[in-house]
């Protein structure tokens, strides 16, 4: 690959031995998995399916069972992907920084298990997570601001055969609905201890170089880090093919992640 971005990145990274790096991933690293993006140009974008209605607290309140459907068809989508090579990729980048002794923390967005599967363990999962539910009822100890429940130990046998409102799988505290464990549009990152805002923006604050991987800069949590990066001088980078209209002081590498980032590690490695 020999996009200036790339060369810059590759540059970075080899840069001071003091040098830690954040990378925040979206949507797009798992395009290659087989699991649609949100606002992607991608044939199963699920943007067009109302997901600013539909991905809500409020909606849940509204129509659970509907709610439940539809993460529950993400779920299995999810649960039958296998992390690609750009979720490999990172492996190998965080055993680098590793062995250089620097520091190197994966946040993603994305609610699927693609980077933990691969063997990040510098993980923070934001938005939350595909695999776990969790209690709608404030003070139940399975739920907010720090109890979950695994999706795995819930029984959704009376909910598929007939979905309501009524087959919504309780909780097992105190029969309270149980919901996702995922963070709703309208949300905050503070709701759920799990999410680790906190150690994510201390994250960036340590980290020299911010990696922003197939993001549409859409989402609080790319807002945050990038005004953190850019209040230290922190060098940005953003691996997506698209990085349409990207000139915000970071520097675009455009190309797939699954390219980019295992031909990174090879440079880094040689």
């Amino acid at each position: 690959m020999t996009s200036s971005g790339f060369e810059a990145l590759l540059e970075a990274v080899r840069g001071p031995a003091s040098v830690n790096v954040l990378v925040l991933t979206g949507a797009g690293i798992s395009l290659a998995s087989g699991i649609p993006t949100f606002r992607g140009t991608d044939p199963g974008a699920v943007w067009s399916n109302e997901v600013m209605e539909k991905g809500t607290h409020a909606f849940f309140q509204r129509a659970p069972h509907e709610s439940w459907k539809m993460y529950l068809q993400r779920f299995e989508l999810a649960r039958a992907a296998k992390p690609n090579a750009a979720h490999r990729a990172l492996v190998a980048w965080e055993a680098w920084q590793e062995a250089q002794g620097r520091g190197f923390a994966v946040v993603t967005q994305n609610v699927d298990s693609l980077h933990e599967d691969a063997g990040s363990r510098q993980l923070v999962k934001v938005h939350g997570s595909l695999r776990l539910a969790r209690c709608s009822a404030q003070g139940c100890e399975l739920g907010a601001p720090r109890g979950t429940v695994p999706m795995a130990s819930v029984d959704f046998s009376a909910f598929h055969a007939n979905p309501s409102p009524e087959t919504v799988p309780r909780c097992p505290r105190c029969d309270s609905r149980l919901r996702p464990h995922v963070l709703w549009f309208d949300e905050n990152y503070t709701e759920h201890d799990t999410y680790e805002i906190e150690r994510t923006l201390i994250l960036a604050r340590q980290s020299r170089v911010i990696v922003f991987v197939g993001t549409s800069f859409s989402v609080g949590v790319t807002e945050l880090v990038y005004r953190r990066g850019r209040k230290l001088d922190a060098r940005m980078f953003s691996i997506d093919p698209s990085n349409v209209s990207l000139d915000r002081g970071i520097e675009p590498v455009t190309a797939r992640a699954e390219e980019a980032l295992p031909e990174l590690v090879r440079a880094l490695q040689s």
